[in-house]
């Protein structure tokens, strides 16, 4: 008996769900080369464009040049620096809560903190739309694992209902891939009536959300009792790399001790760190990123609508449009990319079968000329689109 390797990659390239990595040759922002070709992007995550700021590069070479360019070791042995500990202090005033605490990666901080907040006899519910990392994490921790309906409160509240143990509600803000954001308030007032905890993923509202960049839950202006357990990611709208929880000091605390992807990894560059000092202070600061981003979502949603393409409910800088069938998707984006223009085809089982789209993603870095570019460009493909047949 072997691993039939071959028949399971031809099988998904017959469905038109075969994944590849596209070579990019140049820094981050929206003028890029990939695979050798010049592109405009709209597909990265850089939602304040601030991977490749002067400033945060400068702070980068200078943490470097001091404190060396590897963790050493993980945070429990000797591997937490000065840098990782401003940066949790940061975090935490950002979020405002009394603690936060570094991961390396925003998969690992998820999977620290459900598994070890909950366990066998305890339950855990989940958003049907949830990010992999997430549900992944629920699944992990040995819990009574179910999923409710998507930002459906009621639905929530009747699982709420069957729950046992310690229950931990676990949303994400912005969802990755509709681009929409979690009901917040009405989730937290479920949780709350049965006892539960409510856990956000932020990983997209950290940036773009809030009047000061904190997200959804500055967004809602709700408090560390409505949502105990915060996560954001770092390599997003901060720019950077790594992730964090904010929370409680108890809760923190839990994760030191519990939390098995922070206690057996070693920690991040300490001039990472260094960097994302840097993003943050531009992320708080630089007010007009989020109200030119708020202009170019605005002229994005507006001009799409026009030419007739399906949006879907999002005011963030996640605007997927919708196409349901993965091959036409596909040629969508290949259309778009033959024009210069990288908009990336989302396909099962990333989302849903059927729900196949383009995910447009804008930042502070694009322009309204180069949206007005992706615009037309979008016009003339979908009108291409409709003229080939439904199987191209």
């Amino acid at each position: 008996m072997s691993f039939d390797l071959a028949a399971r990659l031809a099988a998904r390239r017959a469905e038109n769900l075969y994944r590849q990595r596209p070579l990019l040759e140049t820094p981050q922002g929206p003028q890029v080369v990939v695979d050798g070709q010049p592109l405009l992007a709209f597909c990265n995550n850089d939602y304040l464009g601030l991977a490749n700021h002067p400033q945060v590069i400068e702070a980068w070479r200078a943490g470097a040049a001091k404190w060396g360019v590897g963790g050493g070791a993980s945070h429990l042995v000797i591997g937490h620096s000065g840098p990782h500990h401003a940066l949790e202090e940061a975090l935490a005033d950002l979020t405002g809560r009394p603690r936060a605490l570094l991961f390396t990666t925003g998969y690992m901080a998820n999977l620290g903190a459900v598994t070890a907040l909950v366990g066998q006899g305890d339950t855990v519910l989940e958003d049907r739309l949830n990010h992999a990392s997430l549900l992944d994490a629920g699944l992990l921790s040995g819990a009574r694992f179910n999923r409710y309906l998507h930002n459906d409160a009621e639905s929530l509240a009747k699982r709420l209902e069957k729950a046992t143990g310690n229950t931990l509600v676990v949303t994400d803000g912005v969802f990755s891939m509709d681009g929409d954001i979690a009901d917040l308030p009405a989730l937290a007032h479920a949780a709350k009536a049965k006892g539960a905890w409510l856990m956000v993923d932020d990983a997209h509202g950290f940036g773009p959300l809030g009047a000061n960049g904190g997200g959804i839950v500055e967004h809602f202006g709700l408090s560390t009792d409505d949502v105990p357990v915060l996560v954001g990611t770092l390599g997003k709208a901060f720019g950077t790399a790594g992730a964090f929880v904010a929370g409680s000091d108890e809760l923190i605390e839990s994760l030191i001790q519990f939390a098995r992807p922070y206690i057996y990894t070693t920690s991040q560059p300490p001039a990472l760190a260094c960097a994302t000092l840097k993003s943050l202070e531009l992320l708080r600061s630089e007010h007009w990123r989020r109200e030119h981003l708020k202009t170019l979502i605005r002229q994005f949603r507006q001009g799409a609508e026009q030419i007739g393409l399906t949006l879907m409910d999002s005011f963030t800088p996640i605007q997927p449009i919708l196409i349901g069938d993965a091959a036409r998707a596909l040629r969508f984006s290949q259309l778009l990319r033959e024009r210069g223009l990288m908009v990336t085809a989302i396909r099962p089982p990333t989302v849903p079968a059927g729900s196949a789209r383009l995910r447009v993603t804008l930042t502070a870095a694009h322009s309204e000329a180069q949206v007005q570019l992706l615009l037309e460009g979008l016009a003339d493909c979908f009108q291409q689109l409709g003229t080939e047949p439904s199987h191209a």
